[in-house]
């Protein structure tokens, strides 16, 4: 028998297909041999059939990654060490950036009173005068911004020039706090810190507990035992001119130690707590540059705040002299950008109350 033929298209009239109307499908397995059940008609999009070929363009995802994210506000900035040195001593801007020394005069009374007689000389009083000096040292921080440079950094939505001079005046604070504890140490000059201050009395170590001298082993009733040394220390070196009660002081503690200040008794009380009610004048304060700062050991301070002594000072036991704590040196304006420089200038720290200091080490 002779098989029908349902359909015959020359070679030369073949063509795409054009779009059809989804009910036309039917006729492809009779016209074409091209068979499609209804679930499949029904979920096809209409494509001419020689659409359907291998790649010519590179592969990829649909949609790109850009168009699929979310871009959350703001920028996280990478934090440095706190900088805590005007907290423990304040700051004092004194003189100008150009001075080459600070000086602190120190007047001692000098005499005796002898008993009187009508026929001996009379005792004459005196004085004596000497100078602290500390030497200025003075850094600088500079930045340049071209153009190119600031409007590719403006489409990240970051103002490049600000940030540079954002990270000036931090690089020139850290600095200036370093300085402040360690001194620096410029050969012949007189720049000392917080931490190595020539008038300053040495370490006392701390009485062993049980298991150790550090605090992270000691219990409550030796850490409170530490902390009453101290401060009997303090009483006694400065001959009762320094009352706990009645004089502000500072309890100045390594950072890896001061928490242990939260160390409590068999009752619930911690030292602090234990701190604030014998001793409310007392305030607690803490720095990473006092972690190891006596041969490896951690160690803490205890000192007035100030002392009125009848001296024509500001009474303070420690002083931190700066000329210039941020100045800007000069603009220059570039063909492609601008160039910017600052700087400042610190004498480190002073302690000119040695005796309202006592320093204590192997906490």
């Amino acid at each position: 028998m002779k098989s029908k033929i349902h359909s015959s298209i020359p070679a030369r009239s073949f063509a795409a297909f054009d779009s059809f109307d989804v009910a036309d499908y039917a006729e492809l397995g009779e016209k074409l041999g091209i068979h499609l059940d209804n679930r499949t008609i029904s979920n096809m999009m209409t494509y001419a059939m020689d659409d359907l070929q291998p790649l010519v363009t590179t592969a990829s995802v649909s949609t790109p990654v850009q168009f699929l994210q979310e871009w959350l506000p703001g920028f996280v900035k990478v934090i440095t060490a706190a900088r805590n040195i005007d907290e423990f001593i304040g700051l004092d801007i004194v003189g100008n950036w150009e001075d080459e020394q600070v000086v602190q005069g120190i007047v001692e009374l000098a005499g005796n009173a002898l008993p009187y007689g009508d026929s001996t000389n009379v005792p004459l009083a005196s004085w004596n005068t000497n100078y602290n000096y500390r030497t200025v040292v003075r850094f600088e921080q500079g930045m340049m911004v071209d153009r190119l440079e600031e409007a590719r950094s403006a489409k990240q939505r970051i103002d490049s020039a600000g940030e540079k001079r954002e990270s000036c005046a931090l690089q020139l604070e850290i600095e200036r706090n370093r300085v402040g504890f360690f001194g620096y140490n410029n050969g012949a000059n007189q720049t000392y810190g917080f931490l190595n201050d020539p008038n300053l009395g040495a370490y006392i170590p701390v009485l062993p507990g049980v298991a150790g001298t550090e605090w992270s082993v000691k219990t409550f009733l030796e850490i409170t035992r530490d902390i009453r040394t101290a401060i009997v220390a303090l009483r006694t070196q400065s001959q009762d001119n320094i009352n706990p009660e009645k004089v502000n002081l500072t309890l100045a503690v390594a950072t890896n130690s001061v928490d242990w200040l939260s160390t409590t008794s068999d009752f619930g009380i911690s030292v602090r707590d234990w701190l604030t009610k014998a001793y409310p004048n007392v305030r607690v304060v803490s720095a990473p540059e006092l972690n190891q700062a006596n041969g490896g050991q951690n160690v803490f301070y205890l000192y007035a705040d100030a002392i009125a002594d009848r001296s024509t000072d500001n009474g303070k036991t420690f002083i931190q002299p700066v000329p210039a704590k941020y100045k800007t040196l000069g603009v220059q304006q570039l063909a492609k950008g601008y160039l910017e420089d600052y700087s400042n200038a610190t004498s480190g720290s002073m302690c000119k109350r040695p005796w309202a200091v006592v320093r204590f080490t192997d906490i």
